[in-house]
Formats: C-alpha cells, sequence, structure tokens
C-alpha cells in the first residue's frame, strides 16, 4: 500500500493514496492469526546529569509508536508519548443506521506500585491516557455502502462527519487518512467519557486494527529510591463495560491489556581526594616551627582535609580504624612512647542533609558504625566537603607528658554506601 500522510488541517483535509491499493479487506484483517499478547512495556530511566543538577525526574525511554512518531512536537509541548499496539476490535454483527460505536479511554490517572527487585522497596507510578485512535476497515467500500464515488466524501456521509471530525466530549488531533475501505484517526481525551459516533448507513461488517494510546507519565521523586530496577503493571480491560470500551457492538480479539512499568534507577555517589589527600598530618594551627619557636603548648592539633563530592541518593558513612588501633569510638595514634587518639568528624555541603534534615556539620564519626543517612536535595556534583582529624584535649595531655616525644601514627578508612 502506497500512502502519502499528510496532517489534516481543522478537519478539513484528507491524506491521499494510490486507490488501485484500496481492495486490502476486512476479511484479511479478520482471518489473521492472532498471537499478540496484550502486555506492553513502559521504560524510564533516571540518570544524575551534572549540566542540570536540579532536574531529578525520570526520562521515559519508552520508543514513540503511532501519533507522537508521527507528530513528536505536538506531543513533547504538551509532555505525553504514544504506542500504537496490535489489539483488533471486531464488529459483532452488521452495523445498522443508528447503531453507535463509542469510544472510551482510562483518561482520569491510574496507579501502579512498583517496587525494587533486590530492596523490595516501592514507589508509586501514575498514568493517563489523553487520546486514542486506530484505523477501521470495512467490508465494502464506503463509495458502494452510501452511492457516492468519492471516497472521502462516502466515508463523511458514512458517519454524519468522517472520523478525522472527533466526535465529543473527545478532540480533534489534526489525524485523517482513509482508502476506500479504511479510515485512520486520532482523538484527544481529555476527560474520561465515552465519544460516540452513530452509523448513518448499514455496514455488513468491520473492525479495527489497532489499539493507539496517546499516554502522560507521573514518576516518583527518583532522590528518594534506591538504585535498581523497580517494576510494576496496571492491568485494563478491554470490550463493553471495561476500561477501554469501543462500545458494545465491538469485541476485542484480547480482553485485557497490561501496562508493564519497568524503571531504571542509577544514583550517583562518588568521592574524591584531591592528590595526597591520602596522606594526613595532624600539627597545630601554624605549623609545629611556631610551636617550638615559642616553647608553649597549642591549643589544638587537627587537619581539615577537603573532598569532593557528588550525589543523587541518601547515602550512609562508616569509620573503620586498623585492627588493635581502635580506643572507643576513635581510632588510636600509635607511637614509640605508647598511643593517643583522634576524633574524626564529618561536615557535607550545602544541599545535602543529615538525619532530621539539618546540615551535617562536624558530625563525628565512630569506628565500625554507620552514621546518617544524609540525603541530597537535589544532584550534588563535585561539591567540597570536610573531614577533620581532632585530638582532644585528653589525648594531647598525654602527648605532652614530660619525656614523651616521638611520631604517633594510623589508619583511619572512611567508607561510603549509597544502600541505606
Amino acid at each position: 500500500m502506497n500512502i502519502t500522510r499528510l496532517p489534516l488541517l481543522f478537519g478539513q483535509r484528507f491524506l491521499t493514496m494510490n486507490r488501485s491499493t484500496a481492495g486490502i479487506g476486512l476479511a484479511a484483517l479478520l482471518g489473521m492469526s492472532v498471537t499478540h499478547a496484550a502486555n506492553q512495556e513502559i521504560r524510564a530511566v533516571f540518570q544524575p546529569d551534572p549540566s542540570k543538577p536540579g532536574k531529578n525526574m525520570f526520562i521515559n525511554t519508552t520508543p514513540n509508536s503511532g501519533y507522537c512518531a508521527d507528530y513528536p512536537a505536538q506531543c513533547a509541548a504538551n509532555k505525553m508519548f504514544s504506542i500504537r499496539t496490535p489489539l483488533i476490535f471486531q464488529a459483532i454483527r452488521s452495523l445498522m443506521p443508528g447503531d453507535e460505536v463509542s469510544l472510551r479511554v482510562p483518561s482520569n490517572w491510574r496507579q501502579a506500585v512498583v517496587t525494587n527487585r533486590d530492596t523490595q522497596e516501592t514507589a508509586i507510578v501514575e498514568v493517563r491516557m489523553m487520546g486514542v485512535g486506530s484505523q477501521y476497515y470495512l467490508s465494502d467500500p464506503a463509495t458502494s455502502l452510501v452511492g457516492v464515488s468519492d471516497p472521502a466524501e462516502a466515508h463523511g456521509l458514512l458517519w454524519g462527519t468522517n472520523w478525522a471530525n472527533a466526535a465529543p466530549p473527545c478532540q480533534n488531533s489534526g489525524v485523517g487518512y482513509y482508502t476506500a475501505t479504511t479510515f485512520g484517526f486520532f482523538w484527544k481525551t481529555p476527560v474520561e467519557a465515552a465519544c460516540v459516533k452513530a452509523a448513518a448507513y448499514r455496514i455488513p461488517s468491520m473492525a479495527f486494527s489497532t489499539l493507539d494510546f496517546a499516554y502522560e507519565l507521573r514518576t516518583p521523586n527518583p532522590l528518594t529510591m534506591s538504585t535498581g530496577q523497580y517494576t510494576g503493571s496496571i492491568p485494563y480491560i478491554l470490550g463493553s463495560g471495561g476500561q477501554i470500551d469501543f462500545g458494545p457492538l465491538l469485541r476485542p480479539v484480547d480482553s485485557h491489556l497490561m501496562l508493564d512499568f519497568v524503571l531504571d534507577v542509577q544514583h550517583t555517589l562518588k568521592v574524591d581526594l584531591p592528590p595526597g589527600g591520602n596522606k594526613v598530618s595532624l600539627e597545630p594551627q601554624g605549623g609545629w616551627q611556631r610551636w617550638l619557636a615559642n616553647g608553649s603548648r597549642p591549643a589544638q592539633i587537627y587537619r581539615d582535609q577537603n573532598f569532593f563530592i557528588s550525589a543523587s541518593a541518601p547515602f550512609k558513612v562508616m569509620m573503620k580504624c586498623d585492627s588493635f588501633q581502635v580506643f572507643g569510638p576513635d581510632c588510636r595514634l600509635v607511637g614509640e612512647s605508647g598511643a593517643t587518639w583522634v576524633h574524626t568528624l564529618l561536615s557535607l555541603p550545602g544541599g545535602i542533609t543529615g538525619p532530621g534534615g539539618v546540615p551535617v556539620r562536624n558530625v563525628p564519626l565512630m569506628n565500625n558504625a554507620w552514621v546518617g543517612p544524609f540525603q541530597p536535595g537535589h544532584y550534588v556534583e563535585r561539591k567540597s566537603g570536610n573531614l577533620r582529624f581532632e585530638m582532644p584535649q585528653e589525648a594531647m595531655d598525654f602527648m605532652f607528658r614530660p619525656g614523651v616525644k616521638g611520631t604517633y601514627k594510623g589508619d583511619i578508612t572512611v567508607i561510603w554506601d549509597s544502600e541505606v
């Protein structure tokens, strides 16, 4: 079939086709062996975007088919997507003058619970159908059914107005294309109600060859979700009285449509130390030479070590001391004259909060114990944080005993984990 597609403007322009191809028939459509499973997967992914740190949302990666594939600009402007499914609706008998075909789809929001396969955490996805379309097939050319020679006029007379003109409360989309025996259309569905067309002439048999629908998706906040895949489904009943209904005279070949959602959360948690940042020397403010020169005892011995963090999900932090270098919750520093100890304190950049939503400023880390969780309010990309290593006064008292000298050493490991 050689069809040239052109948009229908204000319901007045039609697509044209090579009339020699108009012989494709209803019998061929209904004679097909239908083995399609009535399942449709919808996928979305979250990956932090360093160029847009405030944009915390999923991206729908499901390929468009049908209306949005043909008119991507209109769909982008309305934040909607579309899918063409191979679902067939066929008339259970001949349609007589006055018989109605009524299209209704679930235009109100429906919810699906999606579950993380690994952690069993759950979240809510919402979807609504914003448009419906198909292509009907007639058993006989429209021209022979109504007794006129022009197919465009015939399709209009057959229903009062052609199917490019939506039945209210549905709205025109600007789509309509036809052959002698077929007519393709797409209607916008702003409300959840039946949109009815009535036959004006007898139609021996007819069927709709696909179910096309446009949909809008509302996804959860990915910053509150753990890394991994979340899956869930929404079932829709097809047919008279179901959520997707073409009227009592049109029966679907499949009785259900299942929308299967797959949300893929790919978080970032990365901590970088500047060059040489893995070697920390504790000293008084101004350095050891200043203290040795004036002979007074320093008030503090510490070191602030900056780091850079990128994070898009909650995380926790643990400190681990080397074996036999534990002093209560702190790590020991061992020298030839004995051992002292050091506090480790964590500060995180703005945009990351601790329990209770408070800023993270000098939070004590403890050996072999998690602290947190710490929650990014948006994607934080390579922002500066700080680890302070500081000797408490009691440790300094021990180290500055008369006759004590030497160097004190120890290893401290800080672990960051997004599996909170």
